[in-house]
C-alpha cells in the first residue's frame, strides 16, 4: 500500500528516479526501434518498484508527452509505424521460433552438446525478412571445439538445400566456464531473454553462475521452464566415449588453434558477413563468441549518450 507521501504529484518539476529508470529502459529498446508493453517496461527496469507507484510514474510521463502510447505499446518516438513493425516482427518471430525448435531437436543430438537456447532478436520475439536463427550453445567441459567443429561441418553441408545462412550458432560456452565475462546491461538483457530449448539442468547452472545479471534486471525471471531435458543417445554416448581421453583433449586444443587462426585471418582481411558487418570472433578454451569490441562497447556508449541526452531534454522541458 502506497501512502500519500510516497506519491510524486503530477505537477512535480523534477524527474524522480523511477521516471528516469522508465525512460532509460525505453531508451535501450529504442536503440532497436522496439516499443514495449507496460509489463515489459517493468520487467526490464534496473530497480525494483511497487507496481502502483510504477504505473503512476508512467502515467506522468505520458501526460508530459515524454513517452507515447499506441494501443498497448509505449515508445519514446511519436511514430505508429514502430508499433506496426513490432507486430509484424512478432508474427515473423513465431514462425522462426517454430523452425528453431525443429533445428534444436537435431542439434542437441550432436556429441558434447548439453544445452541449446534461442538468442539475439528472435529471443525477444522479433524477426524480419533478413533475420536468421541465432543459437546459444552450451557444451561439455573441455570439448567445446570438438562439438563446434562437428556442428559447423554439418552447417556447411546445409548449403546443399540453400539453408546455410538460415541458422547461426554464434555463441558457445562450455560447462567449465558458464559465467559470461562481460557484465553490462547488454549481456544482462541477452541472458535474461534467452529462450532455452534443451538442457534444463545445465541452464539452471548457467543462470546460477550469472546471478550478477539480477543487479541489472531484478524484476526479470529466467525462462527455465522452456528447456527440455537432454535424452540419452547411444551414438552420442559412443562418440563421447571415444574422445573421453587425452586424445580428445589434444584434438580440442588443436581445433581451437586452427579455428582461432582462421578467424584472425578473416578479421585482418575485413571480410563481411551477410549483414555487411566485419566478421570477428573472440575465442578461448571455454568460449567462442562474436567479438564484444565490435558491438557491445559501441552499443553501450550509444545507449549512455542517448539516456543522458534524453534526461537533459526532459528536465529542460520541465524547467520551462
Amino acid at each position: 500500500m502506497i501512502i500519500e507521501k510516497d506519491i510524486v504529484p503530477l505537477t512535480s518539476k523534477a524527474l524522480s528516479d523511477i521516471k528516469k529508470n522508465i525512460l532509460a529502459t525505453l531508451a535501450y529498446f529504442d536503440l532497436f526501434n522496439y516499443p514495449l508493453t507496460m509489463e515489459e517496461i517493468f520487467l526490464f527496469m534496473p530497480v525494483k518498484y511497487d507496481q502502483e507507484k510504477f504505473g503512476y510514474a508512467l502515467r506522468y510521463l505520458l501526460i508530459e508527452r515524454f513517452v507515447h502510447k499506441f494501443d498497448k505499446f509505449y515508445t519514446l518516438k511519436n511514430d505508429y509505424f514502430l508499433i506496426e513493425r513490432r507486430e509484424k516482427g512478432n508474427i515473423k518471430a513465431a514462425e522462426l521460433i517454430a523452425i528453431a525448435k525443429k533445428v534444436s531437436n537435431l542439434l542437441i543430438r550432436f556429441p558434447y552438446v548439453k544445452g541449446i537456447a534461442i538468442s539475439g532478436s528472435l529471443s525477444k520475439n522479433f524477426a524480419d525478412e533478413s533475420s536468421d536463427i541465432d543459437l546459444f550453445i552450451i557444451t561439455a567441459k573441455n570439448r567445446l571445439w570438438v562439438a563446434r567443429t562437428i556442428m559447423h561441418f554439418f552447417k556447411k553441408l546445409t548449403f546443399l538445400v540453400n539453408k546455410q545462412h538460415y541458422f547461426c550458432m554464434n555463441y558457445y560456452i562450455d560447462e567449465q566456464e558458464l559465467q559470461i565475462r562481460e557484465k553490462n546491461i547488454y549481456t544482462a538483457i541477452e541472458i535474461a531473454t534467452l529462450m532455452p530449448l534443451h538442457g534444463d539442468t545445465v541452464f539452471e547452472q548457467f543462470y546460477a553462475a550469472n546471478a550478477w545479471s539480477r543487479e541489472y534486471l531484478p524484476n526479470k525471471c529466467m525462462r527455465l521452464t522452456t528447456a527440455k531435458s537432454v535424452k540419452a543417445s547411444y551414438l552420442k554416448n559412443f562418440i563421447e566415449w571415444i574422445f573421453g581421453n587425452r586424445l580428445g583433449n589434444k584434438l580440442d586444443d588443436l581445433l581451437m588453434k586452427i579455428t582461432a587462426k582462421r578467424w584472425v585471418k578473416k578479421m585482418q582481411m575485413k571480410k563481411l558477413n551477410t549483414r555487411g558487418i566485419v566478421m570477428a570472433m573472440d575465442t578461448g578454451k571455454h568460449y567462442a563468441k562474436p567479438d564484444p569490441k565490435n558491438f557491445q562497447i559501441k552499443l553501450i556508449e550509444k545507449y549512455t549518450s542517448k539516456v543522458t541526452s534524453l534526461l537533459e531534454r526532459c528536465e529542460d522541458s520541465m524547467a520551462h
